[in-house]
């Protein structure tokens, strides 16, 4: 009866290279690809639940209490699970840490998902200013500051405080120590959202002082959607964690295992199946940090030799998620007739996808896990775009 026409991806992937700043760190590996088919069914992973527990946490075949005791350990906190997404993780922490109307301080960058996740726990929103044009550098030491306001508005401290550790906006890091150290002077817990650090560089919750971690698989971990992680301090965990206590006026039952803000259990299928089977493989390029940085910085180096183009954010680049400002290659969609679709249809006739059709002044990338040739190859391809468009590269 129904023919579902969109089921194929416009492109065979395997022959682009896809700069699309929300799909760099999620490609999946080739034990993904694999494990993806085995648990592609849906309660994959629940045959052997144990009954006593009933819990997903406590699964040992395939091995998911031990993958969750590694993925803490890997993260630098003391319990970890997995939700469907970051935003999940972020307002199961806001929920379980405040009162309705209390307030969460967070950066001015943070990600739209963040205020919602705040709005639906019922909470109000503070936020810490950044320097604006061309850096977009958060004020950290504002922190303290907005804390103030909040205490001197309602006589109480906000519930948490809410680090981007690096905004999607402009990729800029930031020192999630200092505002640990700010946050921890009046007892209000640290969130750290690294949705775009944790699974493609180092990340140590204990190192930065935060006692929540909230990240994406599919977007830094190299897992299917849809996949968050949530990491705790021992602390924040019984917090945040606890089982449920509800019992059934009729049938007494109650469900005393479950833990009650996941709702008893979160992704049992393929996503976490690929989050798990591509861990190895993570643990190990965190480690090669420091090269994805240096290909970063060559490659800012390289697009800002076009005529009135540059790269918004703090420089030197911390991070591989990069910003572009190009008056450049804008003026020529003011003369062309696809008008901003040009560069898009330029970069797909060299096989290069992930930019937003229809952007040419203010567009954003991520090169990671590119390797070296492949980013000389990218830069080579916008050189040549705006060379046949009359623009100097110096």
């Amino acid at each position: 009866m129904y023919k579902y026409k969109y089921l194929k991806r416009e492109f065979n992937k395997s022959e682009l290279i896809n700069l699309n700043p929300i799909q760099r760190g999620g490609i999946l590996t080739k034990e993904a690809r694999e494990a993806l088919l085995e648990f592609g069914d849906g309660y994959s992973t629940c045959d052997w639940c144990p009954p006593k527990f009933d819990r997903l946490d406590r699964i040992e075949k395939p091995p998911i209490k031990d993958f969750y005791e590694d993925l803490a350990e890997f993260l630098g906190m003391d319990v970890a699970r997995v939700v469907t997404r970051c935003r999940e993780a972020m307002f199961i922490a806001f929920k379980m840490l405040s009162s309705p109307g209390d307030y969460i301080v967070v950066d001015s960058l943070s990600h739209y998902s963040t205020y919602l996740a705040i709005e639906f726990a019922g909470l109000k929103v503070k936020e810490v200013p950044h320097t604006g044009y061309p850096n977009f550098q958060l004020l950290l030491e504002m922190y303290r500051d907005k804390i103030e306001e909040v205490k001197k508005e309602t006589s109480k401290l906000p519930a948490a405080v809410l680090l981007t550790h690096v905004d999607y906006l402009y990729g800029n890091l930031n020192d999630a120590l200092i505002v640990s150290k700010i946050a921890h002077e009046y007892n209000v817990p640290v969130i750290l959202n690294a949705a775009y650090t944790a699974g493609i560089m180092p990340v140590n919750g204990k190192k930065l002082g935060v006692d929540v971690i909230v990240s994406s698989g599919h977007k830094s971990w190299a897992a299917s959607a849809p996949t968050g992680i949530l990491a705790l301090t021992e602390d924040m965990a019984e917090k945040i964690l606890p089982t449920a206590t509800i019992t059934g006026d009729w049938s007494k039952r109650s469900f005393k295992i479950k833990e009650m803000p996941l709702l008893g259990c979160t992704v049992m299928g393929a996503p976490l199946i690929t989050l798990m089977a591509s861990f190895p493989h993570v643990i190990r390029r965190v480690e090669k940090w420091d090269e994805e940085l240096e290909k970063a910085q060559y490659f800012v180096k390289e697009i800002e030799k076009i005529e009135e183009t540059r790269v918004l954010g703090v420089k030197p680049k911390k991070h591989t998620l990069i910003h572009v400002e190009s008056i450049g290659l804008h003026k020529v969609s003011k003369k062309h007739p696809r008008k901003g679709f040009y560069l898009y249809d330029e970069l797909k006739k060299r096989k290069i996808v992930g930019i937003q059709p229809g952007l040419s002044k203010h567009f954003k990338l991520n090169i990671y896990g590119l390797s070296l040739d492949e980013v000389r190859y990218v830069v080579n391809a916008f050189h040549d775009i705006a060379a046949i468009y009359g623009l100097k590269i110096y």
